[in-house]
């Protein structure tokens, strides 16, 4: 076990498993899972593992997946909160577009300077969720999450509120924006399609046929 500095592409494994993880809700993430999401051969994942348990930063074994340690996780969710920060500055007070944000907040996450991120913090009002409406971490590492379902999941008759976007996708965000689809939409789902799983919605004034694929994606509170 070392203590040694960690580089961008260690940042990013770690980062991609606290993502799984927390997307899964298991500790542990397949090496296949891993290496879908950063996008890589799962040879090379396996290398990066074993590389980042000799720095006591995650717990891997053969065939059985990888957990991040407690020190692992720490600097995830540090990562997780300076991205989801510099997303926030970024649109609110620099006006970049929620489709343009995440690629720029990608570069910004691996400054390391915990007195700059705090008073970005501050300066920003300590935010709790970002553009895309998902939670910042505080600086202890608390996370409060949304009480939310997918947009797939609620029946004919039901009512919702947009409160967050699983996917960052810079083109799947500007079709949301065309349908009008964005966080705080009010939404109601008028029929369901047996089918193919998707739903006539009523946003706001305007009626739209939403694929069960988007609805998979879009995290809404029920009103």
């Amino acid at each position: 076990m070392t203590n040694a500095p960690t580089s961008l592409t260690e940042e990013n494994y770690l980062k991609a498993i606290f993502a799984l993880s927390e997307k899964e809700a298991e500790a542990k993430v397949s090496t296949n899972a891993i290496a879908a999401r950063v996008n890589t051969a799962a040879a090379s994942v396996t290398d990066m593992l074993k590389r980042l348990a000799e720095k006591g930063l995650v717990q891997y074994e053969k065939y059985h997946g990888a957990q991040l340690t407690l020190r692992g996780e720490s600097i995830a969710k540090d990562l997780v909160r300076k991205h989801r920060l510099w997303e926030v500055f970024l649109m609110q007070k620099l006006g970049f577009a929620w489709d343009e944000v995440h690629a720029m907040a990608e570069d910004l996450e691996h400054v390391d300077h915990p007195e700059l991120i705090q008073r970005l913090a501050e300066f920003l009002g300590n935010p709790r969720f970002d553009p895309h409406g998902d939670p910042i971490p505080d600086q202890h590492g608390n996370i409060a999450y949304h009480e939310e379902l997918y947009l797939s999941q609620l029946q004919t008759g039901d009512r919702g509120l947009v409160v967050a976007v699983e996917q960052d996708d810079a083109e799947f965000l500007r079709y949301l924006v065309k349908v009008g689809l964005v966080l705080n939409a009010e939404i109601e789902i008028l029929e369901t399609e047996e089918y193919d799983g998707s739903r006539l919605v009523r946003i706001g004034k305007h009626k739209r046929t939403i694929t069960e694929k988007v609805g998979q994606k879009l995290l809404v509170r029920k009103v």
